[in-house]
């Protein structure tokens, strides 16, 4: 792909990962036959489950307004637990889409950069940052709207897809809450300790 875009492999990998995150592709990794020598090389291929790329009216909101009244109906702590164990969930079947998880090779900062990339694919427009002494997730857009505002309990789906996708692709970790757009902030942050 990057010779015939004339890209750097970098760039490539980049684009080709964050395809990968959003569900268009399956990837594989495989040794070179080099006795073992040096590191795996990533295959990708379109993915047979994705989503044409079509761009029809989206019933989203819909589903996430639904989501957030019947949080609503739970008492909060139940609520939050159920919102954050579907959230778990989805991330460790967005961690096993990427194709390379639990590799051994991958550390706490790369497992968050791919979180972030994920999370961006799926509408969060997300960065990995460090701030002082912690690494955290600051996200920028909140995909499920207004919903949010009025059931803030929905961050703890967005917190478990966190959570969920680090644990496939680094180790157990426990993120933490702060900030949100719902609390009246205007980014989402997410502090995560490996």
């Amino acid at each position: 792909m990057a010779r015939h875009f004339e890209l750097h492999p970098n760039v490539a990998r980049h684009h080709l990962d964050k395809l990968a995150a959003g569900g268009y592709l399956d990837v594989t990794v495989a040794r070179g036959g080099h006795a073992g020598a040096g590191r795996p090389s990533k295959h990708y291929r379109v993915s047979e489950q994705s989503a044409p790329l079509e761009f029809g009216v989206r019933h989203d909101d819909l589903m996430v307004s639904l989501l957030g009244r019947t949080l609503a109906l739970i008492p909060r702590d139940q609520a939050e637990a159920l919102a954050e164990e579907v959230g778990m969930e989805y991330g460790r079947l967005m961690a096993s889409s990427l194709g390379d998880s639990r590799d051994g090779q991958r550390s706490f900062r790369s497992a968050l950069h791919t979180v972030a990339d994920a999370l961006t694919a799926h509408g969060f427009a997300a960065h990995a940052e460090k701030h002082g002494n912690e690494l955290r997730i600051v996200s920028e857009h909140c995909p499920f709207g207004g919903a949010a505002i009025e059931n803030p309990v929905i961050c703890a789906v967005d917190r478990g897809m966190v959570r969920g996708m680090l644990s496939a692709l680094y180790g157990e970790t426990s993120p933490a809450l702060e900030a949100s757009i719902p609390m009246g902030d205007e980014v989402c942050v997410t502090a995560v300790e490996a």
